[in-house]
This record gives structure tokens, C-alpha cells and sequence, in this order.
């Protein structure tokens, strides 16, 4: 299956729940992986904006913000992924995005 298909098939997915986490992640994961880091920003920012505790958001959209250069913007996002990840008790991601905000941060 075609990216483009994937997204095609997500995008249905959200047209009947504009909210879908699921959909909208995977939205953001296609077209990050496609290079299309602005499109794929907006995604995970309107994934965000409806899902503050969609962990691994945070982590994706900073190494999105990352390969773009937006190293600042990445931090931030991490802080709030490492925030987010400490209060639903998600140690796993907890511990990538601060090894991720480490190495950012040298």
C-alpha cells in the first residue's frame, strides 16, 4: 500500500472522528516519512492540541522538528513529551525523549 493510500485511508478515519489519535498519528507518520515535515508538523500539532497525552507524539514531532533543522523547536516539544510521559507513568518514552534531549542539548 501506497503512502499516499495510507493517508487516503486515515483521512477517512477522521472524517468519521475528526479526533482519532490513531489516525492523525499515523497522518503525521507518513508524511514526516515522506519528507513532508511541515505537512506532518501540522498533524502531530492538531494531534497534540486534542490529545496532551499522546506520548509518542511529542518524541516523533521533535525528531521531525530535529531532521528539519528547528533544534529549539525540538527541545521544546521534548519537554513537553518528558512532562507528559512522567505524568501518565510512560517510563519507556520518558527515557528516549530525555536521551534524545541530552544529545540535543550538548
Amino acid at each position: 500500500m501506497s503512502s499516499t493510500d495510507k493517508i487516503a485511508g486515515l483521512r477517512e478515519i477522521l472524517a468519521l472522528d475528526a479526533k482519532s489519535s490513531f489516525a492523525r498519528y499515523g497522518i503525521a507518520m507518513e508524511l514526516a516519512g515522506r519528507g513532508d515535515a511541515e505537512e506532518a508538523l501540522k498533524e502531530f500539532d492538531l494531534l497534540l492540541a486534542n490529545d496532551s497525552d499522546y506520548t509518542a507524539a511529542y518524541f516523533m514531532s521533535a525528531q521531525t522538528l530535529a531532521n528539519a533543522g528547528r533544534k529549539n523547536e525540538a527541545i521544546e516539544r521534548l519537554k513537553g513529551g518528558i512532562s507528559c510521559a512522567a505524568r501518565t507513568g510512560n517510563r519507556h518514552a520518558l527515557s528516549e525523549m530525555q536521551a534524545m534531549l541530552d544529545e540535543l542539548d550538548r
